[in-house]
């Protein structure tokens, strides 16, 4: 049985379109939920929390990207964020990060484990 086998399944790779960002609800029980921005084969995953004061990152569904899909922002307050590394380097939480997800692509599906954004 693989190591991976028990996590949560978020989407498809090809669910995110490349360059952009796809938010997830929280697994039952959870409330935060998560984040996942694609670059190329690559997938980060955040917890959809800004660490200044705890709010969902994005004002509707999926806009998690300034327009020119380089840093990530809080709709709350402006905070820019790396995509990086989730590190912020403007706004009023600048040097706290965003709480990373480890994520896995397994047979091209997103994969993180089942206690991700609770």
């Amino acid at each position: 049985m693989s190591e991976t086998a028990d996590w949560r399944v978020l989407c498809r790779l090809e669910d995110i379109p490349d360059g952009e960002a796809r938010g997830f609800p929280a697994p039952p029980g959870g409330f935060t939920g998560v984040f996942a921005i694609r670059r190329g084969q690559r997938v980060l995953v955040y917890v959809n929390s800004c660490p200044h004061i705890g709010l969902p990152l994005e004002p509707v569904p999926d806009r998690f990207l300034d327009r020119k899909k380089e840093m990530i922002v809080c709709a709350a307050h402006g905070a820019r964020f790396r995509i990086e590394d989730g590190e912020c380097v403007s706004g009023p939480c600048m040097g706290d990060v965003l709480e990373t997800v480890e994520v896995r692509i397994v047979e091209g599906e997103v994969r993180v484990p089942p206690d991700a954004g609770i």
